[in-house]
């Protein structure tokens, strides 16, 4: 357990290389900010299965999957808001184990814990099982599952971009948008 100042919540995210953790560490930016508790970013990364199952923990393996979350982490933070969050006191932990778990073990019952929802297929499922389902059925802390914005928000998003004055519109990138929504239906 990571030591609170004065013991009070704090806001834990759980993120991996996915649209869904992108919007997740947004999110939970703001609710730091706005509630004026610190933020603690979390990556787990479980071991490989032929590691664990050969013992092989000294050879280097663990440190390689710190140093990759630390790098994931840092990656993050710059896309979402061009590095550490201003007006926020972060923490940032790169973690070896089982994603569900260690952020359930993280977060404790004052907490608020953000996770991203993903849509994945049944058979991804079957390999990797669910974080926002484990920390749902495990967690004792507020549970905030954040979902990317649907597709019609983000056009909404470009439209309204695009109309505002100066702004010289790219109609190539519409056409190659409307080509792929009369593709998919």
């Amino acid at each position: 357990m990571i030591a609170r100042p004065e013991g009070g919540p704090r806001v834990v995210v759980g993120i991996d290389d996915s649209t869904g953790a992108r919007c997740a560490l947004s999110w939970a930016i703001g609710e730091a900010r706005l509630r004026r508790l610190p933020l603690l970013v979390a990556h787990a990364a479980p071991l490989p299965p032929h590691v664990s199952a050969a013992g092989q923990l000294g050879c280097g393996i663990t440190d390689a999957l710190r140093g990759s979350g630390a790098e994931l982490i840092a990656r993050l933070l710059a896309e979402v808001c061009d590095g550490p969050p201003e007006g926020v006191e972060m923490t940032a932990l790169a973690l070896v184990g089982e994603p569900g778990a260690t952020l359930v073990r993280l977060a404790g019952d004052d907490d608020i814990l953000v996770v991203g929802h993903g849509s994945r297929g049944p058979f991804s499922r079957l390999l990797r099982p669910s974080v926002r389902l484990h920390c749902a059925r495990r967690a004792r802390a507020t549970l905030v599952c954040v979902r990317p914005p649907a597709f019609d928000t983000l056009l909404e998003c470009l439209t309204a971009r695009d109309a505002s004055p100066g702004h010289v519109p790219d109609r190539s990138r519409f056409r190659r948008l409307g080509r792929r929504l009369r593709l998919a239906r």
